[in-house]
């Protein structure tokens, strides 16, 4: 397996040029967060990527994790990583200081996310849903609980994870069978819990465990959920730990991937109940639940782009040292490095600019979550956050499927190679593949996207998406395109042909939804295409015009940029208007056909 190292160029450059960093260093709780800053905070992110937590991505998988008498334990050196993480304090980057936390932008924490999950997915799943759990605490949760919880989960000595699923509810949350009992203050809670990533782990003193159960009194449907917060070890008045809870993991999934990562089956209150403590007010919980789910989106989108970096990577150190066939067109009869083969170089830059494409848009949509949450003025925050609800499916879902796309890309680069695990290759795929069923299936987040973003939002929210788009394209004429005529007119081709279909959604919704659901998946590739294009399109005039103001650095990387537009618009964009057409006529042969008829 090829060592990574951090795309610390390309994350910086976004940041600050694409993602609106300039904007969010003004705000009053961001000042101190100065470029240099940033870049020392990505340099040192790209040391313990490289040197602490790569290293261990391979012997985890092969290793993986075991379940003895109830306790996990994971793989050799993951618990000293962890140690290592928590105590240089990256776990608690974005989080409000007084409960231990750097204040830092989710911008920021966002990027380190990429190089976290990119050097070791298992191992970045930990502190991903320990922030998500504490960012629902702090939204949710009472004075009490957050007293009792945050400082240790944000400080990552107690992890957080994620209960919502069970054996006989997949997706479908309503379904759910778990009970929660009143006793007291607190609450009894019986019930199984299945796919809980970091449901038992030997990194933490405590786990604190989201878990969503339905009172007996409680309405029917997804209406009647309740979320509680259920610690393995319950907290005394001290903050001291106490007895040990009514919960265990009963087994771990044999998973096609993140084998370094427990996936947990966990059964609470065997015996007298696990105590949980109500999260807010009782029948709430899935509309809690929702900003924990929200936060992991955006993160699972990032650990699409961490995995097809890493496979770039991978591929590109492969492509530049495999020497195989001569040249096509050279009369000389040496072979030479398959990077020099059209069909190689095709696949690489395709790796690469999707690669791009897809960070641009995460960092975008982590930018503007920023701004909703710390700019002064209401009006500007709700502006912001309106890009944050529409681009957040697209980033969850169109991010995963590029890094599947991406690592399934890097094997065939490798050729036979590629189809043998001691390549490293193969994992990346293994790994990547899980990212587009959890937190939702890549199908929901599109049902999502074409229901409430789209139809029921009457098209106003990608209105204002796409008026960004044609005002870019009416500041950057043909005239002055200037060797980017063909990005601008693929961009403006992709942008009619959304406008086109995001139209027909708007017309169509409210009387044939399901017209429109068959169409949802092509539908959020299609502005995921389009709204990538536009960033890489900003991207390539920002270098171009850093070119040729003889900015220092490193010019190729500038010349880059203008590359992966060029080819991102005539490889990528160029599908925008089929796509367009399959989202407004396919429907027909999807509503036309039984399901016996299968």
């Amino acid at each position: 397996m090829t060592a990574y190292r951090a795309p610390v160029a390309d994350l910086l450059f976004t940041i600050q040029e694409l993602a609106g960093m300039a904007e969010i260093s003004q705000f009053s709780t961001f000042r101190d967060v100065t470029p240099d800053l940033i870049e020392a905070i990505l340099e040192e992110a790209g040391k313990i990527g490289s040197d602490v937590l790569a290293p261990l991505n391979r012997s985890g998988d092969q290793q993986g994790c075991q379940l003895e008498n109830g306790v996990v334990r994971t793989p050799d050196g993951f618990k000293e990583a962890y140690r290592q993480f928590i105590d240089n304090g990256w776990n608690g980057m974005p989080f409000e200081p007084k409960y231990g936390g750097q204040g830092l932008p989710w911008l920021l924490t966002a990027a380190v996310g990429e190089i976290v999950q990119a050097a070791n997915m298992s191992f970045g799943l930990c502190p991903l849903l320990t922030q998500g759990a504490v960012e629902l605490l702090a939204a949710h949760g009472s004075d009490n609980l957050k007293s009792t919880y945050l400082p240790n989960m944000v400080a990552g000595v107690w992890n957080g994870t994620m209960n919502l699923t069970e054996p006989s509810a997949g997706s479908d949350l309503a379904s759910i069978r778990t009970k929660a009992v009143r006793d007291g203050t607190t609450y009894r809670i019986t019930g199984t819990k299945i796919f809980i990533t970091y449901g038992e782990t030997d990194f933490t003193e405590n786990i604190i465990h989201m878990v969503l159960a339905r009172l007996d009194d409680a309405p029917e449907g997804i209406k009647g959920i309740s979320l509680f917060v259920v610690p393995k070890y319950l907290v005394k008045d001290d903050g001291s730990l106490g007895h040990r809870n009514d919960l265990k993991a009963v087994s771990l999934e044999h998973k096609l991937g993140i084998h370094a990562s427990p996936t947990a089956v966990m059964s609470f209150g065997d015996n007298e109940g696990a105590r949980g403590f109500l999260v807010g007010e009782e029948n709430r919980g899935i509309e809690y639940m929702f900003t924990m789910m929200n936060n992991a989106r955006l993160t699972v989108g990032v650990q699409g782009v961490a995995i097809a970096e890493r496979a770039y990577q991978q591929a590109l150190a492969y492509a530049r040292d495999r020497v195989q066939s001569r040249q096509l067109g050279s009369p000389a009869q040496h072979s030479v490095a398959i990077i020099e083969h059209p069909d190689v170089k095709r696949m690489l830059l395709t790796m690469k600019t999707k690669t791009e494409a897809a960070r641009a848009l995460a960092l975008f949509v982590a930018g503007k979550l920023d701004i909703s949450k710390s700019h002064p003025e209401p009006a500007a925050r709700a502006a912001a956050f309106t890009f944050v609800d529409l681009l957040t499916p697209v980033v969850k879902a169109w991010s995963s499927d590029i890094g599947i796309e991406v690592a399934n890309m890097g094997i065939q680069v490798h050729g036979g190679m590629g189809f043998i695990e001691e390549s490293g290759a193969p994992q990346h795929l293994r790994d990547a593949r899980i990212a587009a069923i959890y937190e939702g299936t890549n199908g929901i987040q599109a049902n999502d996207l074409v229901g409430r973003k789209i139809g029921k939002d009457k098209g106003v929210a990608v209105g204002v998406m796409s008026e960004r788009i044609h005002t870019f394209l009416a500041d950057h004429t043909h005239d002055s395109c200037d060797g980017l005529e063909v990005v601008c007119v693929r961009l403006e081709r992709a942008v009619n042909a959304l406008d086109r279909a995001s139209q027909w959604i708007v017309d169509t919704y409210s009387t044939s939804p399901t017209q429109v659901a068959a169409g949802a998946v092509p539908y959020l590739e299609l502005l995921g295409r389009t709204v990538g294009g536009w960033l890489l399109a900003r991207a390539a005039f920002l270098a171009r015009t850093q070119l040729r103001a003889g900015a220092s650095g490193n010019p190729g990387f500038l010349q880059g940029k203008l590359v992966s537009a060029r080819f991102f618009a005539d490889h990528v964009l160029i599908g925008a208007e089929g796509l367009a057409d399959t989202v407004i006529f396919g429907f027909k042969s999807v509503e036309e056909i039984k399901s016996g008829d299968f």
